[in-house]
């Protein structure tokens, strides 16, 4: 399990993409990469890391599903993830 700072570090990088998300396409288009430069660097969507929900582990991690790989298994072998069955995996 990630320490609470990570996670929240990250939620704060999250929010700041959120944020920035249609300024920062405003100066792509216009091609002013010298204001684009001025931006938070937190605002990049780049330094976002895809963590698991529950855990808040960075690695294993399931697009799909928004989980790792350890909560998928023990989701999908108990029968919480609905169309997920021990043998389809």
């Amino acid at each position: 399990m990630a320490k609470e700072s990570i996670k929240a570090r990250n939620r704060k990088r999250q929010y700041l993409v959120d944020r920035y998300a249609a300024k920062r396409a405003q100066l792509k288009a216009n091609k002013d990469y010298v204001a684009l430069d001025k931006l938070p660097k937190n605002s990049s969507p780049t330094r976002v890391r895809n963590r698991c929900q529950i855990t808040g582990r960075g690695r294993g991690y399931m697009r799909k599903f928004g989980i790792s790989r350890l909560v998928f298994r023990d989701w999908a072998s108990q029968g919480k993830l609905p169309g997920v069955t021990k043998v389809s995996w």
